[in-house]
């Protein structure tokens, strides 16, 4: 054998040899090619009026007009969302047809306007043309007879204007009823709904799947469902791009948040460079699992003159990074069609956030799947699971089989940990981490240097020291997570501990030794201990429930059965 045979067998064998230590590591590099994407979704409604702007019926035209401009000149994919009113509209009509190439798509959104209501043969009960109150504006406003009107008047009159039915229909939140009548009878691909918010213009969405998409249950399209059976299987997308570590706590202590997100008119968020920066490192380059996800693009009510500014920063930005592979920017239809092509059920998916825009040394760690969410926060060295939530797809929306009332709606899912509910701004609330010796003394357990990895397609491990060099490992899986400490100290306990804020009403009914037992607006579910054991808490510093593990692990079971 030749010396240079001999030596490309070496390096054939080498490289074998690097391969098996790959395939055979815990940690799994990350993969941003087609199999664990990072996608971008500009998406831009049209309303044609807002009795909240003077001269709104042509500055909303203009503004759509300049998005247009921008978007083509970096030859960027969007999707248009059109409001009847808009859709019934010549000049709109003229616009996108003329303007928009195929690689813009042009969709519903799903805001009621008096034109439409009238159009379905329903009298309309708002002051103006359109109104953002709840139950005038949405289609939980209205009966499910009265919802399906509206979609058959929509889509008649779409079809009339552009020849084809629209595969995507968004708003700040359409009910299961109606995305189930669009799905089935116009076959929609895709939609989109607001971010998590508490009041915020009067809509309220809690303890959904934070960020990304998921296919609906369909009893309560906010709610993930859990078989193919029960889903509508629309993937629904999560609008606005929350920042991660700071908008959960915002508005602490009052009824109402304020906004931090993506949108281009906040100057604190979408239209700094700096927030903007650090938002998309997030996305972009750490750990999520099946794919991650953010929605640029702003509604046409703003006025070119409040977004131009947050807009000619992001679309260079978005663009550069599409240039450089590390983002696919495409339209809301192409990315529900593929996820419905990789996706049977709703796939885990992480946002892992681990520099903080305020320099505050703040971390956070989001991981949903199809059974639960979770949130873990690192305030310094001061760590707690700051968010629990379930989903079941049996959970039916107050709104499934009637109309709501009122100028607010409310959805949510089902508490096991709730850090703004269940706070006040000088008492948070949290899933602690405590120290425990035989005296029953605790102390809370300082974490710091958090390691996310992704050790499997759909499993999500942190990894983090407290200040005595004790390793917790935090793993989620689609139905449960573990818990576990590799202890240097020589007789170190450890127990998770809930506390919340006092005068909290809770949803806790019983605490058995292997089950958390709750029940909310009269739906009981709860959370087992597959591995450890729970127990009320019985002592006075307002603790509700403790989490003993065994031989220092704890696997917490998230199905909620009964």
């Amino acid at each position: 054998m030749t010396l240079r045979n001999k030596i490309i067998i070496t390096i054939i064998l080498f490289c074998i040899l690097c391969l098996n230590c790959i395939a055979n590591s815990d940690v799994v590099v990350n993969n941003r090619g087609s199999d664990s994407p990072r996608i971008i979704n500009i998406i831009n409604f049209i309303r044609q009026t807002d009795y909240r702007v003077e001269n709104s019926d042509s500055l909303l035209f203009e503004t759509v007009k300049e998005q247009i401009k921008l978007l083509k000149r970096y030859h960027l994919p969007a999707t248009f969302l059109l409001q009847y009113d808009a859709l019934i509209n010549p000049k709109y009509q003229e616009l996108l047809k003329n303007k928009l190439s195929s690689d813009f798509e042009i969709g519903g959104w799903w805001e009621i306007t008096q034109p439409h209501v009238e159009a379905a043969g329903i009298k309309w009960r708002g002051e103006h043309s359109w109104v953002s109150h709840a139950n005038i504006a949405f289609t939980t406003g209205y009966s499910p007879q009265e919802r399906e009107k509206l979609v058959d008047v929509y889509m008649k009159k779409f079809k009339e204007c552009f020849g084809y039915y629209p595969k995507s229909v968004g708003s700040w939140f359409i009910d299961s009823h109606t995305l189930s009548y669009m799905y089935e009878k116009y076959n929609i691909v895709a939609s989109c709904n607001c971010k998590d918010q508490i009041g915020t213009d009067g809509y309220t969405l809690w303890g959904g799947y934070w960020n990304q998409a998921y296919y609906p249950s369909r009893l309560n399209a906010y709610m993930p469902a859990q078989t193919t059976e029960c889903q509508i299987p629309v993937p629904i997308f999560r609008m606005l791009g929350s920042d991660p570590i700071y908008q959960y706590d915002n508005g602490l202590g009052g009824n109402r948040q304020g906004v931090i997100s993506l949108e281009p008119v906040y100057n604190e968020s979408g239209k700094s460079k700096k927030w903007v920066e650090y938002f998309f490192e997030s996305i972009v380059n750490q750990p999520s699992l099946a794919f991650n996800y953010a929605q640029a693009g702003q509604e046409n009510s703003f006025t070119w003159s409040e977004m131009q500014e947050g807009l000619k920063m992001q679309i260079p930005l978005i663009d550069s990074l599409r240039n450089l592979k590390k983002i696919k920017v495409e339209t809301l239809e192409k990315s529900g069609t593929w996820f419905k092509e990789h996706f049977n059920v709703t796939p885990p998916t992480a946002v892992t956030t681990l520099s903080d825009i305020r320099n505050q040394s703040n971390k956070s760690v989001w991981f949903n799947s199809r059974f639960y969410r979770v949130n873990l926060l690192w305030k310094g060295k001061s760590f707690r699971f700051r968010d629990i939530h379930l989903f079941n797809e049996k959970f039916e929306s107050p709104y499934f089989r009637k109309a709501g009332n009122g100028n607010q709606f409310l959805y949510f899912t089902l508490p096991i940990v709730d850090g703004f509910m269940w706070s006040r701004p000088d008492d948070l609330a949290g899933l602690r981490i405590m120290r425990t010796d035989k005296y029953g003394n605790k102390k809370e357990v300082a974490l710091d240097n958090p390691v996310v990895t992704e050790i499997a397609k759909d499993v999500l491990k942190v990894e983090c020291n407290d200040e005595k060099s004790n390793v917790f490992n935090i793993i989620f899986y689609e139905d449960h997570f573990e818990v576990s400490c590799k202890t240097k100290e020589k007789d170190f306990n450890w127990i998770l501990e809930l506390v919340t804020a006092s005068g909290i009403e809770l949803p806790f009914k019983s605490i058995e030794k292997h089950k958390i037992n709750a029940v909310f607006n009269n739906f009981k579910y709860g959370i087992t201990c597959d591995k450890g054991s729970a127990k009320k808490s019985e002592d006075a510093s307002g603790a509700v429930f403790q989490i003993i593990p065994s031989n220092n692990l704890l696997i917490i079971n998230c199905t909620n059965s009964n």
